[in-house]
């Protein structure tokens, strides 16, 4: 067996045999608040918790996203499995021998926990929508302007990057993801 790592809620998880009984909404929700995305290349500190809470938001406002609660919970997970293995840039996952498997059966546990359907199912609808969103957050927090992002994934989407400090990302995010589970109207991101 793997050796585990302790979760913020002081639970064990064992990240290369991952298990739904080891899923935790709170560790889920505090690791993304405190990863900043872009490997802390960014003018402002920017959660993987709120990129994920406006990566829902978006789905929930496509055809398709808006009135399924499923699709748009799976769009607020599509990073989880970095709370449990951590966020690394896009052109250096594919050299990480090992990880892609990892992060699919972390994902695939996370999935499961949550009464989801298998990931795989959910990434062709969520992945275009998490590549166009990197022009609205360079535009806002790269410390480049001549970079034209735009030009290569296309316009960016209505929406306001705020900012929120880990314990604001963490609680919209429980509060998202709570909301989802329960059908209840959306907090405002």
């Amino acid at each position: 067996m793997s050796d585990w790592i302790q979760t913020f809620s002081g639970r064990r998880f064992w990240p290369l045999d991952p298990k739904p009984e080891d899923v935790c909404i709170e560790d889920i929700a505090h690791s993304l608040s405190m990863l900043c995305r872009y490997n802390g290349h960014c003018r402002s500190f920017y959660s993987v918790a709120e990129h994920s809470i406006h990566v829902q938001s978006i789905m929930a406002r496509t055809p398709i996203g808006q009135f399924d609660r499923g699709l748009q919970l799976a769009a607020l997970l599509h990073d989880a499995s970095e709370a449990y293995l951590a966020d690394v840039p896009r052109p250096v996952k594919p050299y990480l021998t090992g990880y892609k498997e990892a992060e699919v059966k972390v994902m695939a546990v996370i999935h499961h926990a949550f009464g989801l359907r298998d990931p795989r199912e959910y990434g062709p609808l969520i992945k275009p929508i998490d590549t166009r969103i990197l022009v609205n957050e360079a535009a806002m927090l790269m410390p480049v302007e001549s970079i034209q992002w735009h030009k290569r994934f296309g316009a960016p989407y209505e929406l306001t990057i705020k900012l929120y400090n880990p314990p604001e990302g963490e609680a919209l995010f429980l509060s998202t993801f709570h909301s989802l589970l329960d059908g209840r109207e959306m907090p405002d991101a």
